[in-house]
């Protein structure tokens, strides 16, 4: 039975109180985690400085070109895992046991995270909009305008409480390393696979160790964590979001709300859309914040309803090694009956018509002994102010919402990714200013089709920096 300690500073501890992680389905022990606790992270954070110290060892350069390593180490090589080791396929095939991710989905993600490490260095130069990273060492320097400018760590660490539905968001955090600024992570309960890899894979690739520290444990560790590193992000629901919304030191990731809308000008050829719109809902198992639970336009809405639930429909709860499988389980006990049980009430509504019903083949909950699984629900809703139009779920769900154009912008609400299908360009201009959308692309652009050259909910740049005044003087010539 591999055992895996608390990491303090980069060296394990080991605890008391141990938590076991069990596969999803069999209820078999996986692992057993050591837990830590919040006098434990306050303790710890009051040598926080030390991390940065660590990573200002070496310049932004090098350690970029230790990210590239890593993705190496990470993708293929067998690494340190608590009281033993673990290869690639080991850790696809645990992370997939204990989340109730498919299999295939698992070593998708793993990619990902590869792809972002690899290319550390265009993120980072496209993210600081080609700033030198050397000034973001140095603290000043000249700019290629010739300016002088100068920017500030705003921490030491960034403190990371971390999710178990969807192990892509970790890329979210990679940055950190090379832009010098110590990494506080608090894994998920059943997903504590990625980070410590991650942690394995820089350590193996020259990354100071002393850099990182890992508390698995239970919630009032990730309080802790919030409440001493200086810069944090957590990932939850909506109340999460709203909880830390006037608070400048936390990044909440929430729902993203996602959504796809139709112009006036293509709406009539929605046909040729239709696998865009399939593939945004199903991809990842509907798990991410980017799969769009949202479709509108002005017309034709029964028509694409029906076309997106007779492919999604059918779609069967499959065992998660199975290379076909498009959905995940769900672990929490009635977290999917919970969700089930709304869309009900929801669909109660005269507005809203469930359209996929028709084409599945049993219930959209499928009750197992130790986990549910939520089967794809399409919803037609004709009427914008009903709740439904605006809903997200952890599994493939769309409304597909009946909206006259000139209110779409207003009505779609606060939106993560819009991909917006219009060649009209006056619609187009109001949307670039829209303050409701973060991520917006014009075109056939799947709403998952990340471009990590771009900022994700904020620009990481400048929630760990900050740019300020500074002014050098000369000293007289001789």
């Amino acid at each position: 039975m591999i055992e895996i300690p608390v990491i303090r500073w980069g060296k394990p501890y080991e605890s008391l109180e141990k938590a076991d992680v069990v596969h999803f389905e069999t209820g078999e022990v996986m692992a057993r985690m050591h837990q830590a606790n919040a006098g434990l992270v306050k303790m710890d954070m009051r040598k926080s400085a030390n991390a940065r110290e660590a990573l200002r060892k070496f310049t932004p350069q090098q350690l970029i070109e230790m990210c590239v390593k890593a993705a190496d180490l990470f993708l293929t090589a067998e690494l340190p895992l608590g009281t033993g080791t673990q290869t690639p396929d080991q850790f696809c095939e645990i992370q997939s046991a204990t989340t109730g991710l498919p299999l295939n989905m698992a070593k998708g993600n793993m990619g990902k995270i590869a792809f972002v490490l690899k290319n550390m260095g265009a993120t980072l130069d496209a993210l600081t909009r080609g700033l030198p990273l050397d000034i973001l060492h140095k603290g000043y320097g000249m700019e290629s305008r010739g300016v002088m400018v100068s920017y500030q760590a705003t921490t030491d660490t960034l403190g990371l409480v971390l999710p178990s539905n969807s192990p892509g968001v970790h890329t979210l955090w990679l940055p950190a390393i090379p832009l010098q600024v110590g990494l506080v992570l608090k894994p998920g309960s059943s997903e504590p696979w990625t980070p410590y890899r991650m942690f394995e894979a820089f350590v193996a690739a020259g990354v100071p160790r002393e850099a990182f520290c890992l508390y698995p444990g239970p919630h009032e560790v990730g309080n802790a964590v919030l409440e001493k590193c200086e810069r944090a992000m957590i990932f939850g629901g909506t109340a999460t979001v709203e909880k830390y919304a006037g608070d400048s030191r936390v990044q909440a990731h929430g729902p993203g709300f996602s959504k796809i809308i139709l112009g006036d000008d293509v709406v009539d050829r929605w046909e040729d859309y239709l696998d865009l719109m399939v593939k945004s809902v199903l991809v990842n198992g509907g798990r991410s914040c980017i799969n769009c639970s949202g479709i509108w336009a002005s017309r034709h809405t029964e028509e694409i309803a029906e076309a997106i639930a007779k492919q999604l429909g059918p779609v069967e709860a499959l065992p998660s090694t199975d290379e076909n499988a498009a959905l995940a389980a769900f672990t929490m006990e009635g977290a999917a009956e919970a969700m089930n049980n709304m869309i009900e009430e929801g669909c109660k509504s005269s507005a809203v018509t469930e359209v996929s019903a028709k084409y599945r083949n049993g219930d959209r909950l499928i009750k197992k002994e130790r986990c549910d699984y939520l089967r794809p629900t399409v919803l037609h809703v004709s009427d914008v102010d009903d709740p439904m139009a605006n809903t997200e779920f952890m599994f493939p769900f769309v409304s597909v919402t009946k909206c006259p154009q000139d209110k779409m912008i207003k009505k779609i609400g606060s939106t993560l990714v819009c991909t917006a299908i219009t060649e009209d360009e006056a619609f187009s201009a109001d949307l670039v200013i829209a303050r409701n959308i973060d991520r917006l692309n014009i075109g056939a652009v799947p709403t998952f089709a990340l471009n990590w050259l771009q900022p994700h909910e904020g620009n990481i740049i400048d929630f760990l920096y900050r740019n300020r005044a500074f002014q050098k003087s000369m000293p007289p010539a001789h």
